[in-house]
């Protein structure tokens, strides 16, 4: 397909997103920014949230995922919804108490500064690194797809990408992004279901026969009980699955930030559940694909080594399905990407500006100021980043995206169950020396294990660092 279209279909889609940011920036101030001056309609941020809780790792990895491991990522997604449980129960009261724009807040409030500037750096290490891997995803498929043939390097195609999220997000922030999420959201599942539907068309099967083909195949397989030792046992998965959600949601500026946009904390707790409940079909739609992906490469006598992985998606739609496809994936991998990396921009930030620098005695102006600089240079840093990505390309991202979120946000596990579950204080000036000594301790166990034990460590890693945590600040605690 001639790169120039797709390079004009690119274009076209972020005009889309461009013209919206005119309209819903105007006149925005720094509460806009920071929280949608607390208007949003719940259902609205609800179908945002599912898109970019999604994103472009995703939409690439999971439906690559069957060949592997199954349908057992269906067992955290149930945990993800016990996740989302919590989350609207438990955090949602204590953020909307608080009515300030960072969920760290909390952090100062229970146990001091030292505390809160911990929990914020934590964010913003897990959140930069998370956010330029999921980029880097969608941008090395815009690079193989589009900008190699137009000679256009790869820190060229970084650059483009950024520069078009800053254009849309840096005047109007959540009050923007509210509206450029839902749709993106549209875009994304449009894709992946007309995807679906032409799919099961080249096979030549009905609906009926397209579902027996998915559910009769062993990559169909969800539950796994009987190997204790595979990361993929159901405990293993669902308990993981539930804190993950815990922490990369409800202890995340980027997605609370978005809950807090809500008029009041009953609309915000129908939005969580609403998302979360919706998880279950989205993910179950994106293994089927993986499923019927896979047989039809088979069929078709793709070699195996080409499909591998995150490669499946991507070769099939780019080589096997015709332009129109082709147009779909791109459109639904946009989506994706750019739904998380723009409201992760605006949640680092907003972290950075109120957490690190503080907002308190500066006027409107001085705060915008301050918000511009830090916008630009996140920016800046995410791209710095993308290019490291590419130098270090994993064949698979999404796993360690897992586990660097069981190093960096295990600390904030720890520290938000010291403070809900317990009424104990601590020496406020330890808990950064805590906080860091906990991922180490984890790394160290988790090697030793795999090289001594010959066991690997999956995502019960967040676990084990936040009771690490736990136990630290109990022994740190003041009498």
């Amino acid at each position: 397909m001639n790169p120039l279209l797709i390079f004009a279909i690119v274009l076209g889609y972020f005009s889309i997103l461009i013209v919206i940011s005119l309209f819903t920036g105007k006149n925005t101030n720094n509460e806009g920014f920071f929280l949608g001056n607390r208007k949003s309609k719940w259902y609205i941020v609800a179908i945002g949230m599912l898109g970019s809780s999604i994103s472009g790792v995703t939409f690439i990895s999971v439906p690559g995922w069957v060949q592997t491991t199954q349908m057992t990522y269906m067992q955290m997604v149930l945990g993800f919804f016990l996740g989302y449980f919590v989350i609207a129960h438990v955090l949602l009261p204590i953020y909307y108490k608080l009515k300030l724009p960072s969920i760290y807040t909390y952090l100062d409030e229970r146990f001091g500064n030292s505390s809160y500037k911990t929990g914020a750096s934590f964010f913003l290490l897990s959140r930069t690194i998370g956010s330029a891997a999921r980029l880097f995803v969608v941008a090395n498929v815009l690079q193989v797809t589009i900008f190699n043939q137009m000679g256009v390097p790869f820190w060229g195609t970084v650059i483009i990408t950024i520069i078009l999220i800053w254009i849309y997000t840096f005047k109007g922030g959540i009050k923007t992004i509210i509206w450029t999420d839902t749709l993106q959201t549209i875009f994304l599942f449009t894709a992946l279901i007309a995807t679906i539907v032409i799919v099961i068309k080249e096979m030549n099967l009905g609906l009926s026969d397209s579902i027996n083909t998915i559910f009769s195949n062993p990559m169909s397989k969800i539950f796994e009980f009987k190997d204790w030792h595979s990361s993929q046992h159901f405990l293993k998965q669902f308990i993981s699955g539930a804190l993950i959600t815990i922490v990369m949601t409800g202890l995340d500026q980027d997605m609370m930030q978005k809950n807090l946009s809500c008029k009041n904390i009953k609309d915000a707790k129908r939005n969580v559940i609403t998302y979360g409940f919706a998880f279950l079909p989205a993910n179950l739609l994106f293994l089927s694909l993986g499923v019927l992906l896979t047989i039809f490469a088979t069929q078709s006598g793709i070699d195996p080594e080409l499909i591998k992985g995150d490669n499946l998606y991507p070769y099939i739609a780019t080589n096997l399905l015709g332009p129109g496809i082709l147009i779909l994936f791109l459109i639904g991998l946009m989506a994706s990407a750019y739904s998380s990396a723009d409201s992760a921009l605006t949640a680092l930030t907003t972290s950075f500006t109120v957490d690190i620098i503080g907002i308190k005695n500066k006027d409107e102006s001085q705060i915008k100021k301050i918000r511009t600089k830090v916008h630009i240079g996140f920016s800046l840093l995410m791209a710095i980043l993308i290019i490291l990505f590419e130098m270090l390309n994993e064949k698979s991202i999404i796993d360690a995206i897992y586990a660097i979120a069981g190093y960096t946000y295990g600390p904030l596990l720890g520290l938000y169950a010291f403070g809900l579950f317990t009424k104990l204080k601590v020496r406020d000036k330890a808990v950064p020396f805590i906080a860091i000594l906990s991922p180490l301790i984890c790394f160290a166990l988790s090697w030793f294990l795999k090289n001594y034990a010959g066991y690997k460590m999956g995502y019960e890693l967040l676990l084990l660092n936040g009771i690490i945590t736990f136990t630290g600040l109990l022994i740190f605690q003041k009498k």
